[in-house]
Formats: C-alpha cells, structure tokens, sequence
C-alpha cells in the first residue's frame, strides 16, 4: 500500500507526515550514500548543486520521479508536470533534493485575468533526510529564480495539506505571501481496483489517459479519439454528440465506483517574483489591486485539521 493511501488511514503523529517519511528513510539514506551521521551534520548549502533538468533527459526525470516516490509526501508525480529541478551532492553527484513544477489545475488570477499564464505550480517537492535543515528553501527559491530568468512565469503557488499536518512552513520561510485555506477538492475519491494509486481529487476523472479508457470502453479507437483532443481535455465542439452522451456515462460509472470521502480545504501560499525590481514592485502592485482580500494574511500556526 502506498505512503499516500497510508497516511489517511494509521498516521496520528505530531510531525507533518513529510518529517515523519525522512525519519523513517534517515538510516537507509545515509547508508546509501555512503555517509555518517557526523558527515551529514557538516553539510553546507555550498556543497550542494542547483540545476534544472530538461525532460528530455529521460534517465534523471526517472531518477527524479523515482525519488520523489520515495520522499514526498504524496509519493506520486503530479498531473502536467513542465519543470523539474535538483540539488546534488557536489561531492559525490548523489541526488539530495528536487522541485516539480506544474501547470495549475485551474488557474487563480491572482494578478488579474490578463496574468493568469504566467502562474506556475511548486507541485512536488523533497529532500534526502540528511540534508541541512535550510536545504528544501535554498531548492525551492533557486527553482523560482531560474523560472523568472528562463520562462514568463512570475507567480507561483503552493499548497499544504492539514490532514498531512503540514502547515506550509517551508513556504513561510520563505516568506511566501499566504492566501488562506479555501483551497483544494471538497471530496477524494479511491479507486478499489487500484488501492495503491492512493486518494485523488475529482480532476482524475477528466484526465487524459482517462479520457482514452472511456472511448476504448465505448468502442472508439484512440487514433479516432486523438482527433478530438486538445492538449488536456477533449474539444467537445468535435465529440459527435452521441458519442459524448457515452464517453460522460462511463466517466459516471468509473465515478461511482470509486470510494468517496470528505477532505478539509488545504492552505495555499504564493511567492510573486520579476526579473528586476521594478517588474516585482508592478507584479505585487497588481496583486493588491487584483486580491484585495488576501493582502497580509496571517501565517497559520497550528497543524491537523
């Protein structure tokens, strides 16, 4: 059974469950990178290595995903993945950290409609569990950087999960503006033909490998199919009508079978960056203007939900 399905059920320890998967890894990490406990504790920021990783480099994105099952939280790569990043051992090239970013399940405007492309998702992240404590914001600030130097991406979002514990304290640390807890899936759904794919929101449903099912279980061919897809989601103005009557009656069905249950709203942060301070001074000026009522919200301080 996967860390996420097992969390839900038997997790009731103090610690955000990230913490509590590092501790659980410590011993077998150390081991595996050929280091002491005294070792580690001598660690810097400045022996570690930033880098980007293009996807087509097929071997570290599955040497990234491969670490994030084991480290993250969620231990599962996230829907529309576009940007991954690493931290490295300079010394020994080991693997010690990685940020995913992703396209938004749905975009917040939070710097009006005319900006909404330009946010990102910080979708996945972790580090090895003998890293240094400030290892996880040195990542995730170097991975905005690079975003903001590289791409037109200017905002980016984060979510943490009250029934993990989490509190998004990386994200305060990072002095990340906080947006409150109004965020996230009413329900989740478990697929009892799958147990180890873990709880997921109702946007499984609409994904596109889903999509291919339900056409393949109606008949359609997945040539037939491709030619009704955009890059996500079906483009329904082509979908015969008869058919999408069958495709959204399967997508009920599969619905159906799936065990339900109720989740608490997660907290969201953002931290708005631009390539000079003149652009970042206009970006936070537009986020004012855009979400009055999310200016100067109060880091949340008690985990659970």
């Amino acid at each position: 059974m996967s860390n996420a399905h097992q969390r839900f059920k038997d997790y009731s320890g103090k610690k955000c469950w990230q913490a509590y998967v590092s501790e659980r890894n410590r011993v077998v990490d150390l081991s595996d990178a050929g280091m002491t406990e005294e070792e580690s504790g001598s660690l810097r920021i400045g022996d570690f290595e930033f880098s980007y990783v293009p996807k087509e480099e097929r071997q570290v994105c599955a040497e990234v995903k491969k670490f994030i099952e084991r480290h993250e939280w969620l231990g599962k790569l996230p829907n529309r993945p576009t940007h991954r990043f690493t931290a490295r051992l300079k010394k020994t090239g080991v693997l010690a950290g990685t940020i995913i970013m992703a396209t938004p399940n749905a975009f917040s405007n939070l710097l009006g409609e005319e900006n909404k492309n330009r946010e990102k998702l910080i979708s996945r992240g972790a580090c090895i569990s003998w890293g240094p404590k400030n290892l996880g914001s040195w990542l995730i600030m170097s991975s905005i950087r690079w975003m903001v130097e590289n791409t037109e991406f200017r905002y980016f979002t984060a979510y943490s999960d009250p029934e993990a514990k989490e509190l998004g304290t990386i994200y305060q640390a990072c002095n990340f503006a906080y947006l409150g807890q109004t965020s996230g899936s009413t329900f989740q759904y478990l697929d009892p033909d799958n147990p180890d794919k873990g709880w997921f929101s109702d946007r499984e449903f609409r994904k596109k490998s889903k999509y291919f099912r339900y056409a393949s279980e109606i008949g359609v061919s997945r040539e037939e199919w491709s030619g009704w897809m955009k890059k996500y989601s079906p483009n329904w103005n082509l979908v015969p009508p008869e058919v999408k009557i069958k495709i959204k009656e399967r997508e009920r069905i599969f619905r159906e079978s799936c065990k339900k249950r109720r989740v608490p709203p997660k907290h969201k942060y953002c931290y708005i960056l631009g390539r000079s301070k003149r652009e970042t001074k206009a970006l936070l000026k537009k986020f004012a203007e855009s979400s009055p009522d999310r200016q100067n919200l109060q880091y949340p301080k008690e985990r659970g939900v």
